[in-house]
């Protein structure tokens, strides 16, 4: 664990913690995200402090699928609301894919549960979902009057 750390940390001990590539790790700080708390011997070594605001990056990319851009208006902080802003677009964005997974899934276990031996040529449901999407609709099995199921 970062937090349990007592010192500080190699670049390749970071990455090893993190599952990160070192090159991962410089370009970070290339980017302006992180910088070591020290250098020695031309090699870079991460305290505490370091270590949360690398995880928080990870985090913030892995599961709020943020852009670093993001991240930075995040770390940067600030008063003037634009880091909540960008908060805000992230949450709308994971909205809008919670939702089309959802949709596939609907798609996918009528897919499963279709009776026909050959859905993608023979499945009612499938062409008219295909008919409606073409007309720029969104459509899910309950949504046509005539789904097999």
């Amino acid at each position: 664990m970062p937090s349990q750390q007592t010192g500080p940390v190699s670049i390749t001990e970071v990455a090893q913690l993190f599952g990160l590539t070192v090159s991962t790790l410089r370009y970070w700080e290339e980017r302006g995200l992180v910088s070591a708390s020290e250098r020695r011997g031309g090699r870079r070594w991460y305290g505490g402090a370091e270590l949360h605001r690398i995880g928080l990056i990870q985090m913030w990319q892995d599961t709020g699928r943020m852009s670093l851009d993001e991240i930075s208006l995040l770390l940067d902080g600030g008063s003037d609301g634009v880091w909540r802003a960008a908060v805000l677009d992230r949450l709308q964005a994971i909205d809008q894919q919670i939702e089309l997974l959802q949709a596939g899934r609907v798609h996918l276990e009528h897919l499963l549960n279709c009776p026909r031996d050959q859905p993608a040529s023979e499945c009612e449901y499938l062409r008219e979902a295909v008919v409606q999407r073409m007309a720029g609709h969104q459509t899910t099995p309950e949504q046509l009057p005539h789904a097999e199921t």
